[in-house]
This record gives C-alpha cells, structure tokens and sequence, in this order.
C-alpha cells in the first residue's frame, strides 16, 4: 500500500465531490509525466494491509466515492478483484472509480461487474489511455473500450498538440461508450491552449478536465 485519505475528488466527473482514495502500490508503466513515482518501484510500499485493513479504513471515513488508484491498482489481479468486490460491498460506498491505465486487461474485472449488477453498477472504470509523449502509448489494450459503459470515463493527459492530434484519433476510431476526458500536462500544455484546440475542433462531447487539487494545494502535495 501506498496510503488511504480523503480529501475531494480532483478530476474526472465526480470532481468536487468529498472521496476516500485509496493507493495501492507499484505500476507496470513509467510514464515520463508521471506524478506519482512514489506508488511503484524503485521506491517502496509504505506499509501492508489486509482487504479487511482497507475495508475498515475506508468505513471510517465514511465517503461514498472511493477512488481506486496506483500505481496501477488492478495489476495485482485476482487480489485487485477481492478488493474491488470488498469496496463495493460497503453500505456507504454508492461509486467506487477505479483509475487504470489502460495496459492491464478489464475483461475480468468487467465480467464481474457483469455478474453481479447489483454491486457492479456502483464500479466504474477511469481508463487512461496513454498517448506518444507518455512514452507508453505501444502498451495500449484497444480491446478495453468494448468493456465500457456510458457510466466509465476515458481520459487523455495531453502534453502538447501532437498528443492533442492522436486523442482525438482515438476518441473518434474507439470511443463508443463513456465520457472522455481530456486533461492537460500541468507543465506543458497551457489549459487555455487546450480549451482552443477543443474548440477549434468542434468536440462537443469531450470534457476538459483540470485536476482541482493541483489548483486548491501545491501541485506536488501528497495527500490532497
């Protein structure tokens, strides 16, 4: 584990909105922007922790949003889905997002969702897809977006028009189902830039997605 908190949603459809984040450890991607290096290797985990361990911290808190984030949080498999079901067995918990980065395969997770509709339906998928200038665009599942629902969301961190350029391919080639996200690298891509590329290209079914807790806290605070 990496650490358990709440604060309020950063981004994303459900930003605003007070959430319990839970981090777990280590990532199979080293995305060149990545803001969270602390969550996998060479650093180390901070601490372990049983299912029931996270069940119980997450029930103090009392939120009902989780946020299910890495590292990767589904690369750990089978344990992911243990604690993915657990989560959403929690009374408080109506949405449980879990942020995933696109190059660990939904099929089992979704199965899931789909067979037991009355927890699944609280479970939604935040896939970011990533794009050339993450360095990791080549680990890309194309067949997860046949695993969305209208509920899901499908973000793009976007640092510089290039990146702009292949979002919108894949919007256009993939996207059928869930909201797409297009979110600027703080440092690269000037959001108001971002906003006229948007515009320019007339997507009026995207949303821009700015990550608050970079604007309300230092952008390198942990724990916000």
């Amino acid at each position: 584990m990496v650490e358990i908190f709440q604060t309020v949603e950063g981004e994303g459809t459900r930003a605003g909105y007070p959430t319990t984040f839970v981090r777990v450890f280590n990532c199979n991607l080293r995305c060149t922007w990545c803001d969270t290096p602390y969550s996998y290797a060479p650093a180390k985990p901070e601490y372990f922790a049983t299912i029931a361990d996270i069940v119980n911290e997450v029930k103090r808190y009392g939120n009902h949003h989780i946020c299910l984030t890495g590292g990767e949080p589904l690369i750990h498999g089978e344990k992911s889905l243990l604690l993915i079901q657990a989560l959403a067995r929690v009374e408080e918990v109506r949405d449980l997002h879990i942020e995933t980065n696109g190059a660990i395969h939904l099929a089992p997770f979704h199965e899931w969702r789909e067979a037991e509709p009355d927890l699944g339906k609280k479970v939604r998928f935040v896939l970011d897809y990533k794009l050339p200038a993450s360095g990791e665009q080549d680990k890309m599942i194309e067949e997860n977006f046949a695993f969305l629902r209208e509920t899901d969301e499908v973000k793009f961190v976007i640092a510089d028009e290039a990146d702009f350029d292949v979002a919108v391919q894949v919007v256009n080639r993939l996207v059928k189902r869930g909201v797409p996200l297009f979110s600027p690298v703080w440092e690269t891509m000037p959001p108001a830039r971002l906003v006229e590329l948007m515009l320019a290209a007339h997507l009026t079914h995207v949303k821009l997605n700015l990550q608050l807790h970079k604007v309300i806290w230092d952008p390198n605070a942990r724990g916000v």
